[in-house]
């Protein structure tokens, strides 16, 4: 809600400063989100009156004016606007002025000047050049009435500021001029001046028959016919200067007056062509198929959850929200209906989302407007059309079929108290309602409270305690400490956070990016399998319109727009929440409404293995680079990776990732047929797991260096191709060698290029080094080799190797 100072000051004028006054509102919950000044600062600008313009007699695009400043002279200015004329009244700095700054940041000013070879004793200014406006299509025109000689800035008021406020939802009643001088009335008691609406009085007996079909929708309709009246009347420029301030650009008069009381007084209203009307209006719920061109252009189609404004032939407007095209009014307009309604904040709420759309009107309406003002909003508007357009008033049409009844809300004194946190009286309860304009009756340590029309939001006690804390002020709340003691709770040394998750990838040249939970339907089904993800009931992009399961379709986008950029090298990680349709509790997942909610640590490498240097040749990533990070992220766990498959990636490239025997995630390539559909050069390795996985660590457990010395002993074991390396390591450590063996790793794999005597076609020799320590003792050579035969044997056995000769 943006609105001028000064208008917020004719209606309540207390006297504190702007800054106070901005302060004051923010502290009673209207936050002020922005206070800056109508205009910039500038001085010696003057109302001028142009009195002869002719042609500069060496440049065809400038005019010589003779101008009266009310200096008592005229002065001679050289101007190049196409719309300079005389008769017309503009801005002239004078010589010493300061304009706005330009776009170097400093003070313009000016000075006596020639302009080929003609002297000019000062500047005829636009709206642009004094920064009022972006128009640069010419001078600023002012009123035939400005007095010449007068500050501009007196003139046109420009020493006033623009409040803008955040307001919440339930401050529906602050949604205008008025009620906002209402408010600080009651903060700080300065006299409210409360508008009187005197009746229009009736020159003709024309009313227009009105049927509401449906009191759920509407609960009072009030209107009127205007005859005769004047589309093509100016708007009067002090109206177009307050709309302008309240962030609205002057259409045509009648739809500015329309407006102009909606600022005013929060009442919006619909102003029909009467003659464009087809017998009378009837307020209903839209039937199924029908269409409504609307003011906007859009053309939408309604059902039986909409409201409309029809005539007996077609839907007239959108209720509460928007009117139709064809009763529109225009330059050809004579007769006019003026409508003010009440409708139920129920049947308006949401109706404008569903057509992607948003109205000042619906936004109010939906919050809810007074519907005890209807009848007197229409005598306003109604005096407003025939000031400045003209034409004769017909009767005033006010139909009351079903408005809201207010119920009583009750306050305990002793509770508000306990809720606010610091004593208050009934006195003072009591006076704050008086101040609000609030109807109650007291009883000893209870007020019962009757809400006006205009407040929707007191409907139960905590409204009332909210009313009671922010009128006497939230700056008197006591700082007072928590009653409990509190305690800082120390993580536990078998988890680390989520921050430590992110340095440890951070340190291995990964990017850390955070996306939006909400992505696009086709992620979901390709590189998820996930054919019924959750859906947005309201997305923010029509493409953004589902929940994501997996943080894999958001890394994938992630490259997508950093090699749009030329980006050849990218490594990116994200820590996020998926979401599950809940088909059974799991521990540490938050469930909402069935939706479960694991946290996932997803990555993804591109590119070159390593930043360009000379030391090394350029290699891509591959598998084992992104599977050597994550195990360097569970280290000091240790992570299985067993071959498998997953919908987004390569399926003889991909690999479950198992810890304690449970898989908590996948690493892979990216699958040929995603990296073609997203076109990406080359495939990205890209893996997924259970953040709370990661974040489990082993405690430390201290053991003393041995007092003897390891032995090592190498053996090399032809074995068949289909034994994996993993198979081949359990089969080593869990040889019967009376717990010698320490440690086991394979350092050279050989395959002749021809079978051999030694090595067969589906064959290969591997080479393991065994490092063999007894803590006790230290070992000889026959316990050395019976530990080794021992491994031997048990790789005959288990796998069929034999030692290589």
């Amino acid at each position: 809600m943006q609105f001028p100072e000064s208008w917020l000051r004719e209606f309540c004028n207390p006297p504190v400063s702007t800054q106070q006054l901005a302060d004051l509102l923010t502290m009673a919950g209207l936050e002020v989100e922005e206070l800056r000044p109508v205009a910039p600062p500038f001085s010696n600008v003057v109302v001028a009156l142009v009195q002869s313009v002719a042609k500069h007699p060496d440049a065809d695009k400038l005019n010589v004016c003779q101008v009266d400043a009310g200096t008592g002279t005229l002065l001679n200015i050289v101007c190049g606007a196409p719309n300079v004329r005389a008769g017309m009244k503009v801005p002239c700095a004078m010589v010493g002025a300061e304009l706005p700054p330009g776009e170097d940041g400093k003070p313009f000013k000016i000075k006596l000047g020639k302009l080929r070879g003609v002297e000019s004793q000062g500047m005829l200014c636009s709206a642009r050049e004094l920064k009022l406006s972006d128009d640069h299509g010419g001078l600023l025109e002012l009123a035939a009435d400005a007095p010449v000689g007068q500050s501009i800035r007196e003139h046109l008021k420009l020493d006033d500021m623009l409040f803008t406020l955040k307001l919440t939802p339930n401050l529906a009643h602050a949604l205008s001029v008025h009620g906002i001088a209402r408010e600080v009335s009651a903060l700080t008691g300065s006299p409210l001046l409360v508008p009187a609406f005197a009746p229009v009085q009736p020159r003709h007996d024309a009313k227009l028959p009105v049927r509401i079909e449906a009191n759920d929708l509407c609960g009072r309709f009030s209107g009127r016919v205007v005859r005769d009246v004047n589309p093509k009347a100016a708007t009067p420029q002090w109206m177009v200067d307050r709309l302008a301030r309240c962030g609205q650009r002057s259409v045509s008069a009648l739809v500015d007056i329309s407006n102009y009381v909606m600022f005013e007084f929060g009442r919006p209203s619909h102003i029909f062509d009467f003659d464009k009307i087809h017998g009378g209006l009837h307020v209903r719920w839209g039937r199924a198929g029908e269409s409504l061109e609307l003011l906007n252009g859009n053309t939408i189609t309604v059902d039986e959850t909409v409201g409309v404004i029809a005539d007996d032939k077609q839907v007239e407007s959108l209720a509460g929200i928007m009117g139709g095209e064809a009763t529109a009014v225009s330059d050809d307009t004579r007769n006019v209906y003026v409508e003010a309604a009440f409708w139920w904040p129920e049947s308006v709420a949401g109706r404008s989302r569903r057509y992607n759309f948003s109205t000042d009107a619906g936004h109010r309406f939906e919050r809810g407007v007074d519907p005890e003002l209807t009848a007197e909003h229409v005598e306003r508007i109604t005096q407003l059309i025939i000031d400045v357009c003209g034409g004769e008033a017909g009767p005033l049409d006010d139909q009351r079929v079903n408005v809201p009844v207010r119920q009583p809300v009750a306050l305990r004194v002793d509770r508000a108290a306990k809720v606010i946190g610091m004593p208050v009286t009934q006195e003072q309860c009591a006076d704050v309602f008086r101040r609000l304009g609030l109807a109650f009756r007291e009883q000893p340590g209870r007020i019962e409270v009757t809400p006006p029309a205009y407040r929707f939001d007191l409907q139960i006690e905590e409204d009332l305690i909210e009313e009671v804390v922010r009128i006497i002020g939230y700056d008197r709340l006591p700082a007072t400490p928590p009653i409990a003691p509190v305690r800082p709770r120390v993580r536990s040394e078998a988890r680390r956070g989520p921050h430590a998750l992110r340095r440890a990838l951070a340190a291995q040249d990964y990017f850390e990016t955070i996306n939006f939970s909400f992505v696009e339907e086709r992620w979901e089904q390709e590189l998820a399998a996930n054919p019924q993800p959750i859906r947005l009931l309201n997305p923010i992009a029509s493409q953004l319109s589902v929940m994501r399961s997996s943080l894999i379709g958001s890394l994938v986008n992630v490259l997508r727009f950093n090699l749009a950029r030329r980006a050849s090298r990218v490594r990116v990680f994200e820590i996020g929440r998926v979401f599950w349709r809940d088909v059974g509790v799991v521990d540490g997942d938050r469930s909402v409404a069935g939706i479960r909610q694991p946290i996932k640590l997803a990555g993804l490498a591109y590119g070159d293995a390593g930043e360009l240097q000379w030391g090394t040749a350029e290699r891509p990533v591959d598998f084992y680079d992104v599977k050597g990070d994550l195990e360097a992220l569970l280290a000091p766990r240790s992570a299985r990776f067993i071959a498998a498959t997953h919908p987004a990636m390569h399926p003889g490239r991909c690999a479950a990732i198992e810890l304690d025997g449970k898989v908590v995630g996948h690493v892979g390539e990216l699958h040929p047929r995603w990296r073609q559909a997203y076109e990406l050069p080359l495939a990205p390795v890209v893996f997924e797991l259970d953040a709370d996985s990661a974040m489990d660590l082993p405690l430390p457990n201290y053991k003393p260096l041995p007092r003897q010395q390891a032995v090592a002993r190498d053996i090399a074991v032809v074995v068949s191709d289909q034994v994996s390396h993993e198979r081949l390591m359990q089969v080593v450590l869990a040889a019967p060698t009376g717990g010698l063996l320490r440690s086991a790793r394979l350092f050279d794999i050989y395959k002749p290029k021809q079978p051999t005597p030694e090595i067969g076609a589906q064959e290969r020799s591997l080479a393991v080094r065994l490092e063999l320590l007894d803590e006790e003792a230290t070992l000889t050579d026959e316990r050395i080799e019976a530990a080794k035969q021992a491994v031997v044997q048990a790789l005959a056995q288990e796998t069929g190797a034999r030692l290589r000769g």
